[in-house]
């Protein structure tokens, strides 16, 4: 009898010991929720994984956490928003008119709310303001971008291989390169002649060189006229 007594003690008092632990801790909780900092609310239409206990940034700088995650209906635009709740550090306030937007720390690393302020403000919002966030754009949307993008590059190098266009005509008919060969070799050959000069020969480049320069000092020279020698 003595020892289930003894047994029933220690149960209420483990039981008691741990009522007051949960207590103290939603005591702890409720002091960093109203006590140090204030509350923001954010809309987005997705939130990519943002959870309780997110981190929320202001210009990259760490300002608070997400307190809550609830999905809302709204009822003016009948579709389903995603509504954050996040506690703001009480010396941190955020600008009106910044934006918001949901990213990741990292390739594939926490999902996190970036605030980015205005360039210009006066005020700041106050407690329980809602601001509204950018949605992020979902991943099925970048693979539906990359499948469109590979078939149009299959659909050109189709093209090239078949010869359509300019540039499959290039790659494809040998006619147009052995035209461009001849041509070179022919301008190689033709050091005598005044192409071959042009390309070969200094003298020219310096004497255009020399005329420049000259007009470039005495510009006045671009409108002398000479007189007419009469006998």
């Amino acid at each position: 009898m003595d020892k289930s007594r003894l047994e029933l003690k220690i149960g209420l008092f483990v039981l008691g010991a741990l009522i007051i632990l949960s207590l103290f801790i939603l005591k702890i909780g409720n002091l960093k929720s109203y006590g140090s900092g204030y509350q923001l609310k954010f809309v987005f239409g997705n939130v990519s994984g943002v959870k309780t206990g997110s981190p929320v940034r202001l210009s990259g700088v760490n300002v608070g956490e997400v307190n809550r995650v609830n999905v809302i209906k709204d009822e003016q635009n009948k579709n389903i928003r995603v509504e954050v709740t996040a506690w703001i550090k009480r010396t941190q306030l955020v600008p009106e008119g910044s934006e918001a937007f949901i990213n990741t720390l990292g390739l594939l690393g926490e999902k996190y709310i970036e605030i980015v302020p205005p360039g210009e403000y006066k005020k700041f919002y106050r407690p329980g303001d809602i601001i509204v966030g950018t949605d992020p754009i979902m991943m099925h949307h970048w693979v539906d971008e990359g499948e469109k993008i590979l078939g149009d590059l299959k659909e050109i190098i189709i093209k090239l291989k078949e010869g359509e266009g300019t540039a499959g005509k290039i790659l494809n008919d040998d006619k147009l390169y052995q035209e461009l060969e001849g041509l070179i070799s022919d301008i190689r050959q033709a050091k005598q002649g005044t192409v071959g000069r042009l390309l070969y020969d200094d003298t020219l480049y310096k004497e255009l060189e020399a005329l420049i320069s000259d007009i470039r000092r005495h510009p006045w020279k671009l409108f002398y006229k000479t007189k007419d020698k009469t006998n």
